[in-house]
């Protein structure tokens, strides 16, 4: 098994992230934030801060640095300090430029607003009474869908139809990504070329969100982040650190390093929404499902930028209906900007249909697995377009067995003063790609460099363009050099969506023939060592007329250093034929402590059809840590806001995430199937499917250990103080 590339330089503390670069002359930004949740800022009083020790500039919206809000596929980024609205607690309404960073901060707390304070919605329950449909280009073309089988008038008609229902209500917390790097930039401008180290999914996005901001030529930008500390869809926008560290560099003419404080994460980055998810289950004595209703409700900013579709994977993804209707609403609140993280929809979605699901088991009186097996989906419901490859029966037949899931029964077991449970639910994710280029480069020393401006926000995308390199140029993976992160290098594609592998990976295949062919066409030239010979490539060489030279020996007899083709790959007609998607069976199994009733996770299984696996080892990582993410959103994670938007728990300390002593072993498996009708490589995503489904099988665990249902996550103790 291939060892990540990058782990020598991680583990030793060379890898250099962002916040690690330095420059002579740096100077240090400080973000300043509103103490409100909504109003309008009537003055800042910047006098003290400008006059403190080693303040070289105070920027706000009374002085601003000017940016414009740029556009990219994703639409709209925001930009600081462009008016003086407020619309959450927390919200960058200024920076400190100091000589040092303890300058800047010391500086920064002497700034003083004075707001017009009006009046804030900071409740999702509250916010609920005035529910808005979303914006059209945020839920497909549309805020519902209705399908229904020939004859029936109203799912509400199928429903009543149905000999067994099932209807409950679920919701789930807001959440921070937390990611291990806080959002960070160090900007430098030199003959007129910004350059930005700063952690991002895209560097080439990163810089064409800069260029647009700053009003310059795409080619002045250059956007470098070769590590990334973590960033699960909280990185996938330009920062406002990095924003404002452009701007202030531009204007004072030395480089500037603005770093948020772990706190300051907490608001002035976006995060998860909270959501609330009415299912309503109809089906036949034997569990077919006859009829699907799932309403959905999801807060977002008051700019209405990011909608969670909590019902797209209801929609016939994991479950054949004849009925189903889907509805989502909006909730706008003057809390902190929510976005993507980590399978976005698809998790939350997830814990109420996985739920649910599990209720009906319940109420029929079948196996929650057999449930699963006899409602399985060939192809979303309304399309003609099947699953291109779907194992998923095959998962919950290793799983079962692996897990010992016969043992378990409807009422638990005990073990002394422990009531122990298992639970099980479905996983599925969508595998897509992004368009995608590849920069490969073959060297007369006999190594190969494959270069793409693609991110690896330790996902172990750079290993696995050393391996994919490797093999297609078959040579050994120790051969090859990979580069990610640069925004010169060519756009490689958006690390989000799990689609990096199949993205930036059939990308190096096509440069790989490419370049094949053109190292064949030198060799074969008139005065070539391979002259008027039909030859080949054959092991990373050139082969024919009953000689062998290895790649970097021919270019060396042609005077030549390197020799570099681009390939690039897209989605092509194969979004026409087939549907795409990675599936996977989770199963848990928790202990409820009779009294206490502390709860714990003691086993863990995810058992997973993702394609051509091309690395065990970062794909088990990427899994694993969707599995514990799962088990964080069902027992731990939680932002808790108090009434006047103010963050309870925006640190460490409050905002609860799982430690090692949380966490069991985590056993994955793959059944391994490549799935070329997706793309050459065969490969599917893992990133994102391997929290799909885990909170609900915690909480179905739980109900299975205790017979207490419990409908919203995180699951306390208090909700398990009933007799």
């Amino acid at each position: 098994m291939t060892a990540r590339v990058d782990a020598p330089l991680k583990v030793t503390g060379q890898a250099r992230y962002g916040a690690d670069h330095w420059f002579p002359d740096m100077t240090y930004g400080y973000l300043v934030l509103s103490t409100i949740a909504h109003g309008r800022i009537e003055a800042m009083d910047v006098t003290s801060a400008k006059n403190a020790p080693g303040v070289i500039a105070v920027y706000t919206p009374f002085d601003p640095l000017v940016l414009h809000k740029p556009s990219t596929f994703l639409g709209e980024t925001w930009v600081p300090l462009q008016d003086r609205e407020v619309a959450y607690y927390g919200q960058p309404i200024g920076v400190v430029i100091a000589e040092t960073f303890e300058q800047a901060r010391d500086a920064a707390m002497l700034v003083d607003a004075t707001y017009e304070v009006l009046p804030a919605v900071t409740s999702m329950s509250e916010g609920m009474a005035t529910a808005e449909d979303p914006p059209p280009s945020r839920f497909g073309s549309q805020s519902a869908l209705e399908l229904l089988a020939d004859g029936v008038a109203s799912i509400e008609d199928a429903i009543a139809a149905s000999p067994v229902v099932v209807e409950a209500t679920y919701s789930t917390a807001p959440q921070n990504h937390a990611a291990m790097e806080p959002h960070s930039a160090i900007a430098t401008w030199e003959n007129g070329v910004l350059t930005v180290y700063s952690g991002n999914q895209a560097s080439n996005l990163q810089a064409d969100e800069l260029a647009g901001a700053l009003a310059v030529d795409g080619d002045r930008v250059r956007a470098v982040n070769p590590f990334v500390g973590g960033a699960f869809g909280g990185k996938g926008r330009t920062s406002a650190p990095a924003f404002l560290a452009a701007a202030a560099s531009r204007a004072l003419g030395r480089p500037v390093k603005a770093a948020l404080t772990r706190e300051q994460v907490f608001t002035a980055t976006a995060g998860r929404a909270s959501t609330v998810q009415k299912l309503t289950l109809g089906a036949d004595k034997n569990g077919i499902l006859i009829a699907v209703r799932h309403d959905s409700w999801c807060s977002t900013a008051m700019d209405r930028s990011f909608v969670e579709p909590t019902g797209q994977g209801t929609s016939g993804q994991y479950y054949t209906t004849p009925n189903l209707s889907l509805s989502q609403k909006i909730v706008p609140l003057n809390l902190p900007p929510t976005t993507f993280m980590r399978a976005p929809g698809e998790a939350p979605g997830s814990f109420a249909l996985e739920s649910a699901m599990d209720e009906l088991a319940v109420a029929l009186d079948v196996d929650p697995i057999e449930l699963r097996l006899r409602n399985a989906s060939t192809a979303p419901i309304g399309k003609d377009l099947q699953w291109s490859s779907k194992h998923l029966d095959e998962c919950f037949r290793i799983g079962a067995d692996r897990f010992g899931w016969s043992e378990r029964t409807p009422g638990g077991r005990t073990d002394g003063d422990w009531l122990v449970g298992m639970g099980t639910a479905s996983a599925l994710f969508p595998a897509g790609r992004f368009p995608a280029s590849v920069e490969l480069t073959l060297r007369a020393d006999g190594t190969a460099v494959v270069s793409t401006s693609g991110a690896d926000p330790g996902t172990g995308l750079l290993t696995v363009l050393a391996q994919v390199s490797g093999e297609s140029l078959d040579i050994a993976t120790d051969r090859v050099t990979p580069r990610l992160g640069h925004s010169t290098y060519p756009a490689g594609g958006f690390s989000a969506g799990s689609t990096g592998t199949a993205s930036a990976g059939t990308a190096v295949m096509v440069a790989a023939a490419q370049v094949i062919d053109d190292l064949l066409g030198l060799a074969t030239a008139p005065g070539a060592p391979f002259e008027g010979v039909e030859a080949s490539y054959e092991g990373g060489a050139v082969v024919g007329g009953g000689r062998t030279m290895p790649f970097g020996e021919l270019l060396h007899a042609l005077g030549r250093e390197s020799l570099t083709a681009t390939g690039t790959s897209a989605p092509g007609e194969e979004v026409t034929k087939h549907s795409f998607g990675s599936f996977g069976a989770q199963f848990c199994e928790v202990r409820v402590h009779r009294w206490t009733r502390e709860a714990r996770v003691t086993r863990m299984l995810g058992v997973f059809d993702a394609g051509r696996i091309i690395n065990e080892k970062t794909a088990r990582g990427q899994i694993a840590g969707g599995m514990i993410w799962g088990v964080s959103a069902a027992l731990h994670e939680a932002l808790e806001f108090e009434e006047s938007g103010r963050l309870a728990n925006g640190d460490f300390a409050g905002y609860l995430v799982p430690v090692n002593a949380d966490i069991p072993n985590v056993d994955v498996e793959f059944v391994h199937h490549p799935d070329t009708l997706h793309n050459a490589l065969g490969a599917k995503g893992v990133g994102e499917v391997g929290i799909v489904g885990m909170a609900a099988a915690v909480a179905n665990a739980v109900y299975n250990a205790t017979g207490i249902r419990v409908r919203h996550i995180p699951i306390t103790i208090e909700d398990l103080l009933i007799d």
